[in-house]
């Protein structure tokens, strides 16, 4: 049973053709088993080329090869028109979410407020040190000690 390069090219994609050509070409070159039966003379015309063998191979549908397409997945759910009346009642509710977002922004934003007045209201966290600050203290060997 020969297919025709035709019917071929209908069934996969030019890619897939490529993929499949270069995979059994692979198959070849590592000592796989040829799937037709060439004399020697035929396989001599080919040159021994395992991509001319691979395509011999596919175009005489011998190939135990699938192809799997990754298809995008169908939704069942339908699409329909909303009421008035609906698309008011989800502008209320996004409103109201709004609102709770900006209750909550408002309420970290008093919370920071107290915070800074409580820090300005103690002073400096710290003061800067001055040299003439410091203590030295003596040894009885009469060094000094910091």
């Amino acid at each position: 049973m020969k297919f025709e390069q035709s019917k071929i090219e209908e069934k996969f994609t030019k890619y897939e053709i490529a993929r499949i050509l270069g995979a059994r070409s692979l198959q070849l070159a590592m000592d796989a088993p040829i799937l037709l039966k060439l004399s020697e003379q035929e396989k001599e015309a080919l040159n021994y080329d395992t991509l001319r063998i691979a395509e011999q191979e596919l175009y005489a549908g011998v190939l135990p090869i699938t192809v799997r397409r990754p298809m995008p997945k169908r939704s069942e759910k339908a699409v329909k028109k909303l009421s008035e009346e609906e698309i008011k009642e989800k502008l209320e509710k996004e409103n109201e979410k709004k609102s709770k977002v900006s209750k909550i922004e408002d309420k970290k934003e008093k919370i920071e407020e107290i915070e800074e007045k409580d820090i300005k209201e103690e002073g400096e966290i710290m003061e800067i040190a001055n040299p003439d600050d410091e203590v030295v203290e003596e040894d009885a060997d009469g060094e000094e000690e910091f």
